[in-house]
């Protein structure tokens, strides 16, 4: 079906004017599509990840070498979900020196950026960026292994359209989504994408 703005009212989730490249630390939240559970279980409130559930936390590490300019943090792969922290350390404002200009011994090849410069040219990696790389990257290989080693194929996308993030805006909120991610396998039982609640 064709874009409809007239029926379709997709509203946004991200917070308006602000600049997701800039450099701090996100709260991500990336769910199946229909919650289904393709990641492992949860036993004695532990996780239990499958071979999909393995998968997803090596691509989750493959993203510092897609995007030098993030750091991976805590994170959980769930059943149907996975978390994680996202530390945007930003890019370097010269990411090219210029090669016009002779440097002296000893003198750092870093230079002030130029009016010449495009606007956002040296921003660091968009958070939307990261998740739609880390979504294609861990559908693509779900998908091989569906055909290839007889795991649970999906119906339509392996993820949900969107995601949940959230600004984590000093250090008593960093360490409180910590404790949430490394506690979310015990609270399995009364977690609102658990499917059998």
């Amino acid at each position: 079906m064709k874009y409809n703005p007239d029926i379709h009212h997709r509203r946004s989730i991200r917070l308006k004017g602000y600049d997701y490249s800039q450099a701090g630390a996100y709260f991500i939240t990336i769910c199946t599509q229909n919650r289904e559970c393709f990641f492992g279980e949860i036993t004695d409130g532990r996780i239990r990840l499958n071979d999909a559930g393995k998968m997803i936390e090596k691509w989750y590490f493959e993203l510092m070498n897609k995007f030098p300019d993030i750091q991976c943090g805590e994170h959980v792969v769930m059943p149907n979900h996975f978390h994680c922290i996202i530390h945007n350390v930003g890019a370097d404002l010269c990411v090219c020196p210029n090669r016009g200009h002779t440097y002296n011994k000893g003198q750092s090849h870093r230079i002030a950026p130029t009016n010449t410069q495009k606007i956002g040219e040296h921003k660091g990696s968009p958070v939307r960026d990261i998740v739609q790389w880390f979504k294609t990257m861990t559908t693509n290989e779900y998908m091989r292994h569906a055909k290839q080693n007889r795991w649970r194929p999906f119906n339509g996308k392996l993820w949900q359209r969107n995601y949940y993030e959230h600004i984590i805006r000093n250090e008593n909120d960093l360490n409180q989504i910590r404790e949430y991610i490394i506690n979310n396998p015990l609270k399995w039982e009364l977690d609102n994408e658990n499917p059998s609640i």
